[in-house]
């Protein structure tokens, strides 16, 4: 505990010396989330990045998140604490599909999940987060969406866009993928009195045994609102950093012990501290690139107004 308290402090003292400001996903470990500026989830995060007027930026979650920041202030430096932390999802979905797709339908929008690189946003129309991709997917004028590279996500969203149609690509997030019905049903049998709240990532028969369907802000929000007690969380475990500080009074079970994504916990503070000494880990990407990819970021910022 010392020790963390005196690596706390010279993190502390390194934000001050290179004006730093430390952003933080909700999957990441409680004590990177105990000393971070910001924390929320993609989308939150994505609109703060073009709040901050510090020159520094550092990203404690996966690289795909660092170059979502850098996209969004090119002018800025952003750094990542672990080049590891990488998001597979994030990488399945290839160029020549999404060019095939486009010669294939003439009006297609190319709806790419946050959750991607900076190089395949580069080849998208517009991006979306959990949160907002039924908003923004509902709002375009094209017919045909091609949603990447998250199934699942893509699918939830269909299931409530009757009006469109939608080409899927076979990409998943692990963690969500792995979950399954058996472990979600063996928790309801446990807490018979408690609502499911589940991540949209998860598989289409998961999200069936549902209660709240949301981002891991709208599932915070939900229970923060909702009059019940207790809940079973059925996404990454590091959301219950914030669900129990926002909800002191109340109890929250996970269904598996595989809720983890290794790629945020490589996010340590020690890490951090390396990085703000060094500059180690920071986010380039050429000029060209930034500028292709920053549209669909920009639109997304906009349509989910």
């Amino acid at each position: 505990m010392k020790q963390n308290t005196a690596l706390i402090q010279e993190i502390q003292k390194l934000k001050k010396e290179k004006d730093a400001v430390l952003f933080a996903h909700y999957y990441v470990a409680d004590e990177i989330q105990e000393i971070a500026d910001c924390i929320g989830d993609s989308y939150f995060l994505s609109q703060e990045a073009t709040k901050v007027k510090n020159k520094t930026i550092v990203v404690c979650g996966v690289t795909f998140m660092g170059e979502s920041a850098k996209l969004l202030n090119p002018e800025k430096t952003v750094l990542v604490p672990s080049m590891e932390a990488d998001c597979p999802m994030a990488h399945m979905v290839e160029i020549d599909k999404i060019l095939d797709v486009r010669k294939q339908y003439e009006d297609v929008a190319v709806v790419c999940y946050i959750n991607s690189t900076a190089e395949i946003k580069a080849h998208s129309d517009v991006c979306v987060t959990s949160a907002n991709a039924l908003k923004i997917v509902e709002n375009l004028p094209n017919k045909n969406i091609f949603f990447i590279p998250d199934e699942n996500l893509g699918r939830y969203v269909a299931s409530k866009v009757k009006n469109k149609n939608f080409i899927f690509n076979d990409g998943y997030c692990h963690v969500h993928r792995d979950i399954t019905v058996d472990e979600v049903m063996k928790a309801r049998e446990e807490h018979p009195n408690c609502k499911v709240l589940m991540h949209p990532e998860c598989t289409p028969p998961l999200l069936e045994l549902a209660d709240y369907i949301g981002s891991t802000s709208g599932i915070i929000r939900f229970a923060s609102e909702n009059e019940d007690q207790e809940f079973i969380i059925v996404t990454e475990e590091g959301i219950l950093y914030e669900l129990k500080k926002t909800c002191q009074a109340k109890t929250f079970y996970t269904v598996s012990k595989n809720q983890i994504c290794p790629a945020m916990k490589q996010i340590t503070l020690e890490k951090v501290k390396h990085i703000l000494e060094t500059n180690d880990n920071e986010i380039v990407l050429s000029n060209e690139l930034m500028q292709q990819s920053n549209i669909p970021l920009e639109k997304m910022l906009l349509l989910a107004k």
